[in-house]
């Protein structure tokens, strides 16, 4: 699915225009990607947290030219679901 398919059933469901709707669905991602590049996470009862993990620092091979590479410590963005959005998934999954 993707997010035109996404706002077309949003607003198929609501009776909200399209525009409306893609506007908001916009502002949501806009508002997450800002937060989380500020440092917060974004918590969202019964579906998930948008949270920043961070990596340590490392060493790595690049296996082609015989080197070490040093990897910096460094934060990546990760979804968590929550427990019922979980359990909805795999009671959906197992009865089909």
């Amino acid at each position: 699915m993707t997010k035109a398919d996404v706002i077309n059933e949003i607003s198929d469901k609501t009776g909200i225009d399209k525009l409306d709707v893609q506007a908001t669905v916009e502002a949501f991602f806009s508002v997450v990607k800002t937060s989380m590049a500020d440092g917060e996470n974004i918590y969202v009862r019964g579906f998930g947290s948008f949270v920043n993990k961070k990596r340590a620092k490392k060493i790595a091979r690049n296996i082609s030219k015989n080197t070490a590479i040093v990897i910096e410590e460094h934060y990546f963005p990760s979804f968590k679901p929550s427990k019922i959005f979980i359990e909805k998934i795999r009671r959906n999954v197992i009865s089909s």
